[in-house]
């Protein structure tokens, strides 16, 4: 039997120049495995917690050798000699040995990258690609495989872009199931936006997430930028791209209110609510994410029952990976579509639970990066084994969006051998 030799973790940098955990597995066989953790900006408070050394004088405060320490001493020493392939057994270990509700003791940034590498050691054990062996983990016996919608943030704001306006994301989503076709209509349109942001003297600096960053007028500005730029592409918009916003709308919530810069006056969620029905109105939308504060959900179940027909509700903020909180979705009726974060809930198996109660509620699951990623592909990975409709790696530009596209581009030529 191929146990667990060792484990050990070090502190490296994220994409925000933020660092983070990498953990290096192992094998009793000298085969070796690493994954890390990624951190966000927007982030619910009912995420997993971050554990940061807060000493000002490293790093700012966010450097993370306490949980580097507790990756090399208390998860090595309990991991020891263990058997990969257990991965619901070794990831129960990891929640008891944290013995906290929100992984505050260990950190989940010292967790998560365990319970990967956990996940790929397997695959390396049994010999398979990633994605058949997290498909075997979920129980489904299948070899059909759903290629989900690519969804591209090509446009930053909010938390992602010095708050330049007000939503954080604007995405384009091609229609086709083609993988290598998807990223090739979204790299060109990006490189076609890029070119009319420049004729148009607006900046082309990049946000967290490599879409573009310009200081516009209005979100419904940032909106006609991205047709138009579909129009350069020779593609037709919403019939071969649809569009998709993240609002993060706690970002811009405030003593019960929602404050756009657009408008004059501070907005409660019922007017709220009208002006994303006739921006989709105007502005056909497919997908609309976190449009209200991150424990409303009676808003979300109001909107989704006004658009539900034409458009995608989806909760990130609202759900944080946390199957509590999608039951209450459930009850509610709040929406047809969740965000997955790995990290909002600490580790490989929780994570499958989370999406296998989502499934069996016909709830749409988007697989997502964090706006401070690594270039660990794990969760392109994730998103082909569990079938999810959409995945969301930012757009098609920097290292650590590329590594989640090319992966897939490499899981779709394997497809294409089988």
């Amino acid at each position: 039997m191929i146990t667990i030799k060792s484990i050990r973790a070090r502190q490296i940098l994220d994409s925000r120049a933020t660092p983070t955990v990498e953990v290096q597995l192992k094998l009793s066989n000298d085969n070796i495995v690493t994954a890390s953790a990624p951190s966000g900006a927007s982030v619910s408070k009912h995420e997993a917690y971050e554990l940061r050394d807060n000493y000002k004088s490293n790093y700012l405060g966010k450097s993370v050798t306490k949980a580097v320490s507790n990756v090399n001493t208390i998860i090595e020493r309990a991991l020891n000699g263990k058997n990969p392939l257990n991965q619901e057994e070794i990831d129960n270990l990891l929640i008891n040995l944290d013995s906290t509700k929100n992984k505050s003791n260990l950190g989940a940034n010292a967790i998560l990258p365990v319970s990967i590498c956990i996940a790929k050691a397997g695959a390396k054990i049994k010999d398979i690609e990633v994605f058949k062996y997290l498909r075997s983990l979920t129980g489904n016996k299948s070899n059909e495989y759903v290629t989900p919608k690519l969804a591209f943030n090509i446009l930053n704001g909010g938390l992602h872009a010095g708050e330049n306006i007000d939503f954080q994301e604007f995405l384009v989503i091609p229609k086709v199931e083609d993988i290598t076709k998807s990223i090739q209509y979204a790299t060109t349109i990006y490189q076609n936006l890029k070119k009319i942001l420049q004729k148009a003297n607006k900046s082309t600096l990049l946000g967290d997430e490599g879409g573009f960053a310009p200081v516009l007028k209005s979100n419904e500005e940032a909106l006609s930028l991205i047709i138009e730029s579909i129009s350069k592409t020779g593609l037709s918009y919403p019939f071969e791209v649809e569009l998709g916003i993240d609002v993060a709308a706690s970002s811009f919530y405030k003593n019960n209110k929602y404050s756009l810069k657009e408008i004059s006056k501070d907005l409660d969620s019922s007017e709220l609510l009208e002006y994303y029905v006739k921006l989709n109105k105007k502005y056909p939308l497919l997908y609309l994410e976190d449009p209200f504060y991150e424990e409303d959900f009676e808003s979300f179940a109001r909107l989704k029952s006004k658009l539900s027909t034409n458009c995608i509700i989806c909760g990130d903020d609202l759900i944080s990976t946390n199957p509590q909180l999608l039951k209450k979705a459930i009850n509610e009726n709040s929406l047809n579509c969740i965000i997955i974060k790995l990290n909002q809930i600490g580790t490989v198996s929780e994570t499958l639970s989370v999406i296998k109660l989502a499934q069996k509620n016909n709830i749409k699951i988007n697989v997502s990066h964090r706006s401070g990623e690594t270039n660990d592909d794990f969760i392109a990975d994730l998103a082909i084994a569990v079938s999810a409709q959409f995945t969301k790696f930012g757009a098609p530009a920097r290292g650590e969006r590329v590594a989640k596209y090319n992966r897939l581009l490499k899981i779709a030529e394997d497809f294409q051998n089988y």
